[in-house]
């Protein structure tokens, strides 16, 4: 992560709120979490609280990722929540865009990822030490050596989609620990989390919430 942390300072997006859940469209560029130090304090759950004061953390995505997150309002529901990220109940989608042409229409990644120490927090391939991770993933259109993707995780692997993509041979474009060269040549990391499906935890009825992608 570079030295310097200027988070947007765009008002919070809330997508849907009730008695136990919060989601909230998160910026790219803003932390989930505090990270170490004071300069890295301002975050997404920080702001959540400063209005809902009860909101517990559930997931978190990665910085520059934006999109939909979930809170907890109550500590039923965070546990609730805990175990359908735990067990992959949940369905995520999110959309990307690639650097070149992908070829072929769909697929899937199966390639399993472990932290990268020596360059930590990038995450690479291992297949007698890494953990299970698989995305599904399909072409929705072509443009200018760019191809948009929507991509579905089957796993919660830090760093998932993009070692899958890079592995795939075609980089998210603007990301800054995977993509080199003309990749790299985007405002953002082109990658948003689009939609989370989950069931309720009062009454276990299933819930989508979407959020509308920047790019």
């Amino acid at each position: 992560m570079s030295s310097e942390y200027n988070p947007p300072q765009d008002p919070l997006v809330i997508l849907h709120h009730d008695h136990e859940l919060l989601f909230v469209d998160k910026p790219s560029g803003l932390l989930s979490v505090p990270g170490k130090g004071e300069h890295l304090a301002d975050c997404l759950i920080a702001r959540v609280q400063a209005v809902f004061p009860e909101a517990l953390l559930v997931h978190r995505l990665d910085r520059d990722t934006s999109g939909v997150m979930v809170f907890a309002l109550t500590p039923h529901a965070q546990r609730h929540l805990g175990l359908q990220f735990e067990k992959r109940q949940t369905k995520k989608t999110y959309l990307a865009r690639v650097f070149g042409r992908v070829e072929e229409r769909e697929g899937t990644v199966d390639l399993p990822l472990i932290v990268d120490w020596p360059n930590r927090p990038k995450q690479h391939v291992d297949f007698e030490n890494g953990k299970p991770a698989v995305t599904d993933w399909k072409v929705l259109r072509y443009e200018d050596n760019a191809t948009r993707m929507r991509l579905f995780p089957q796993t919660g692997r830090s760093h998932q989609l993009r070692v899958h993509m890079l592995e795939l041979g075609h980089p998210i474009l603007g990301d800054p620990f995977y993509a080199t060269g003309a990749a790299l040549d985007a405002p953002r990391l082109m990658l948003h989390a689009e939609s989370l499906r989950l069931r309720h935890p009062d009454g276990g009825k299933g819930i989508t919430i979407k959020a509308k992608c920047p790019f």
